[in-house]
């Protein structure tokens, strides 16, 4: 493809679209998007902007026929649209049969099992009274459609939790008794070539189930580094994706590891490539889409990643308290979103800390974590 003539197009753009343009950027290619926002944060940077939902079948076919290349930065998309406009020779990607196949828990689920590839018991569910006939207590409940950032997931630890319960198609997971959470990215071409990332370790904030920090490299085994990097690359092999693909894992007691799920797309486990990494992973989305070579993995340095979310009490125009303090640290990276309105456990930015030493860099991380603080 032509870096300059090739038309580029993503449905969504939200923080993600906006790192994916700065990176795209370095090679000229024109990136148009389409958001239900006009003020979305990836708006004022894009070669055009269209206002429309991408969960509608004409917004979405309409956008894409004029495109060469279609990529997406969530999940939640009208798929149908997206197949005919393959069926007319507009490359999607990743494509149409696999974000239906992953924007669907259930059906994912059953992916993991048909392939062999391990991950938790589950059950399938179509209403609360289903739930409760085959929930084994403690149980998690998952929305098997629209669940993102730890909406859609409730744990149920009794009976009298089910009125906390999802009244919607879902499906449920026994409870694992898990050391770590973990995520490796990976990506393919057109072309066939793959390449993936070292893992990374997240650690989430209890209260609003988001990821608060992220280490890397993953503070793992080198026996369980592996096993997730053969996972990661036979899930993508055997789904022939092109594109990015973010895999979640559960370490075990033991070490071994089990699939948690997985995002079609760059994701919030990936943000701190950007400086920590030869290639970021908002670069490679845009090689693998565009069938160019893929870049360099490897680490070039350590680092911390912290996501900024908005304080539990506030919602407004977002006010950044302690930002100045921390842009005047060495190994300090900000990055804000162009969020115009802060909520409770929004994320409003992140901020990756690097140090040649992970230890000290997870201590800088924590210090600075503590300074800002978003609020209205």
């Amino acid at each position: 493809m032509n870096f300059i003539t090739t038309k580029l197009g993503i449905l969504g753009g939200g923080q993600l679209g906006r790192m994916f343009i700065q990176s795209a950027m370095s090679y000229g290619t024109p990136i148009h998007i389409l958001d239900p926002n006009p003020n979305c944060p990836s708006a004022n940077l894009c070669d055009s902007f269209i206002e429309g939902s991408f969960n509608d079948y004409d917004a979405v076919y309409n956008f894409g026929k004029n495109m060469d290349v279609l990529t997406i930065e969530i999940e939640n998309v009208n798929t149908e649209a997206l197949a005919q406009l393959e069926k007319e020779g507009v490359k999607v990607f990743p494509q149409s049969h696999i974000i239906e196949l992953i924007k669907d828990k259930g059906i994912q689920k059953q992916f993991y099992r048909d392939n062999n590839i391990p991950t938790a018991d589950f059950e399938l569910c179509n209403s609360l009274e289903e739930v409760k006939q085959k929930a084994i207590f403690p149980i998690v409940q998952k929305m098997r459609k629209g669940g993102y950032d730890g909406k859609g997931v409730q744990i149920l630890k009794s009976e009298s939790d089910l009125e906390k319960g999802f009244e919607v198609p879902s499906l449920l997971e026994r409870m694992i008794d898990f050391d770590k959470e973990i995520s490796v990215i990976v990506a393919r071409n057109e072309n066939g070539e793959i390449r993936s990332y070292p893992t990374c370790e997240q650690e989430f904030n209890p209260e609003a189930n988001l990821v608060e920090f992220l280490f890397s490299p993953a503070k793992i085994s080198s026996e369980t580094e592996k096993k997730a990097q053969e996972i990661a690359q036979t899930i993508i092999k055997k789904l022939e994706m092109v594109g990015l693909l973010a895999v979640e894992f559960f370490v075990l007691k033991d070490g071994s590891v089990i699939v948690n799920e997985m995002a079609p797309r760059t994701h919030n486990s990936g943000h701190h490539t950007i400086e920590c990494n030869h290639t970021s992973q908002f670069e490679q989305h845009y090689r693998s889409v565009m069938n160019f070579p893929l870049g360099s993995t490897e680490i070039v340095q350590p680092g911390v990643m912290i996501n900024l979310l908005g304080d539990k009490n506030h919602t407004g125009t977002p006010v950044y308290k302690g930002i100045n303090g921390v842009m005047k640290q060495e190994g300090v990276y900000v990055h804000l979103y162009g969020k115009t309105e802060t909520k409770p456990f929004r994320k409003m930015g992140h901020i990756t800390v690097v140090n040649p030493e992970l230890d000290k860099a997870i201590k800088n991380a924590r210090e600075v974590a503590k300074e800002v603080k978003i609020v209205s």
